[in-house]
């Protein structure tokens, strides 16, 4: 269905509210996009009715950015797979690819469409870009030729990938994208041979970009914040949400928190596959967010955001991760343990008996500890504090240390770790540290019905712990602490890995 009309969230801050904006902030947007999906994706289809099928999610994409840029937009992301959708062959996305050249020939496909072969899908988004004095970002295909003489030429000649594009507010090309981290169902895309560190200046800060699962990893979602220093980063995704740990708006909030930059991010909404959960994400807090399984319509978010937020005095400090839980003693007496997997990873859990109590549970050397109050122990719902310390070897390998409280899905300890949607218990303290061989952690409370706690519930201290903050109650589904430990991951997929399926 193609709504003729978008509900906007719009979270302006009095702080930032129209009369205080300057040249330093600007107004951010982000689009959840129901796809709509072709008949079938497994027999290919002639150009014309590729162009047909991407021609109807760009009429739909088309009023948001409208919307948008009515609303003083500066920029718009869009999801991944926004255009055409998923699960293809290497034949049958071919229709639907383009051919997308390097943004330093200084491109302008709005005015100049054949200047790169046949192109309507960038003209039509050059175009929105220029019509509406807009920046765009959009996922698409790009197709390169290749020959004999390249010797990781795929056998039909092209390579083929996972494109992020990115025009101005005059229609040129100024980025582009190619997807470092596939998931093995992504069958119709090539790995790029090299990381592509993508960034770009415009008037109102400097942006990198990347895609999906691209985040988990450390190039390039860590390098382009470290080494090139950007200020935002634009994010399309098509993210399926896993409960307790990977659903996307907690998820995305936390590693732009704990990255300390700007989030802008846009994932696919298809409530069969539990897709959904955009947000505008900034350094110190959540802007705005959307999450809704119940409806099958998109959704628009806009808010203002700082340009350079490193330059202002609210600028988040750095944690010391472990700071706080390496000087914390265990308890003397001895809690039962047991065992149990959150998303195929084994984790050690004790069992919290007590409405208050102060806990730690420890894997090797990463001891996470855990001091709460609840405002009873109610006997229907039953919480746990968890400990992984280890490489994930499904969807991706990838090394964790995770510290978490989170409620099971029933009473039976046997459910702990699987998806759970709402919560009774309230809790009127809570403190949750671990003794972390990182400094990238990405911290995480998630409330009953799966929504966010607001940077007025809860703080991250500069000596690593995360605690509640004021004297409100609250419904906690997850509080978690996920580590990634990059230097002990394996290759990456496509270098020797054989991956699995994708999120």
């Amino acid at each position: 269905m193609i709504f003729s009309a978008f509900p906007v969230y719009a979270v302006l801050f009095a702080l930032w509210g129209p009369d205080a904006r300057t040249e330093d902030s600007f107004i951010a947007a982000v689009y959840e996009h129901a796809v709509i999906l072709p008949n079938g994706t497994q027999s290919p289809v002639t150009q014309d009715d590729a162009l047909m099928l991407m021609n109807k999610n760009l009429d739909v994409l088309e009023k948001a950015i409208k919307q948008a840029a009515f609303e003083g937009a500066h920029i718009i992301v869009t999801p991944e797979d926004g255009i055409y959708g998923w699960v293809f062959t290497r034949d049958t996305i071919f229709p639907y690819l383009e051919d997308i050249p390097d943004p330093q020939v200084n491109w302008i496909p709005c005015t100049d469409p054949n200047r790169f072969g046949r192109a309507p899908v960038q003209k039509r988004l050059s175009c929105l870009a220029r019509d509406n004095s807009i920046y765009v970002v959009a996922n698409i295909g790009d197709k390169k030729p290749c020959n004999a003489t390249d010797s990781r030429c795929p056998e039909d000649g092209r390579y083929q990938y996972n494109t992020n594009v990115v025009f101005g507010a005059d229609g040129k090309l100024v980025a582009r994208y190619h997807k470092y981290n596939l998931f093995e169902p992504e069958v119709q895309f090539d790995f790029p041979k090299d990381s592509q560190i993508v960034s770009f200046e415009t008037p109102f800060g400097k942006f990198g970009i990347f895609t999906c699962f691209d985040i988990f990893l450390h190039d390039p979602a860590v390098t382009v914040v470290e080494k090139y220093q950007v200020d935002s980063i634009l994010y399309p995704a098509a993210w399926y949400n896993t409960l307790p740990l990977l659903s996307a708006a907690p998820f995305h909030s936390a590693w732009a928190r704990s990255m300390r930059v700007n989030l802008l991010s846009a994932n696919t909404h298809n409530t069969r596959m539990h897709m959904t959960g955009s947000g505008i994400y900034a350094p110190d807090g959540v802007r705005a967010f959307h999450y809704d399984m119940e409806t099958e319509s998109g959704q628009l978010l806009l808010s203002e955001l700082k340009s350079r937020p490193r330059l202002w005095p609210s600028y988040p400090v750095a944690v010391d991760w472990s700071a706080y839980a390496k000087n914390i003693k265990p308890p003397s007496r001895e809690y039962k343990e047991f065992g149990g997997k959150i998303y195929f990873d084994e984790f050690t859990f004790t069992d919290l008996i007590q409405a208050r109590e102060n806990y730690t549970v420890c894997e090797n050397d990463l001891c996470c500890h855990l001091s709460y109050k609840m405002t009873e122990k109610r006997a229907d719902e039953a919480y746990v504090l968890g400990v992984f310390n280890g490489l994930h070897t499904v969807e991706g390998q990838y090394y964790l240390q995770v510290c978490t409280l989170l409620k099971c899905q029933t009473t039976d300890l046997r459910t702990c770790g699987e998806p759970v949607g709402s919560a009774f218990t309230k809790f009127e303290e809570f403190s949750l540290s671990g003794t972390f061989g990182t400094n990238y952690v990405f911290p995480q409370v998630i409330l009953s019905g799966s929504q966010l706690a607001t940077e007025q519930q809860y703080e991250v201290t500069s000596d690593g712990r995360l605690r509640n903050r004021g004297a409100v109650s609250l419904p906690i589904l997850v509080t978690a602490l996920y580590g990634r430990v990059y230097e002990k991951d394996p290759p990456r997929l496509g270098q020797g890995v054989p991956p699995l399926r994708p999120l």
